[in-house]
């Protein structure tokens, strides 16, 4: 089971807001879903920072990672600590 998170920083408070937005068995489907939220959050001109993952149910680590200020997306390689960049 593999879900998607959205954390939004937000001014005066110590911890980014954390909402899960879905789950999926399959991978794919839940990046599919971090793609939407985040394209929906760019479109209301908010200047606070936010970030999308998916991971597998209660992961700390993340299989897909994306972020308001860039078009970039990234994978994390386990092998090497690395984050890879994913053409978009």
């Amino acid at each position: 089971m593999f879900e998607a998170v959205q954390f939004v920083e937000q001014p005066g408070s110590p911890e980014p807001a954390e909402t899960i937005l879905g789950e999926d068995n399959e991978e794919m489907n839940a990046v599919t879903h971090a793609r939407a939220a985040r394209a929906e959050f760019m479109t209301t001109g908010s200047a606070d920072y936010a970030w999308w993952v998916v991971r597998e149910k209660g992961a700390r680590l993340a299989n897909f990672i994306a972020d308001s200020k860039s078009n970039k997306e990234f994978v994390l390689d386990l092998t090497s600590g690395e984050l890879v960049e994913i053409p978009v």
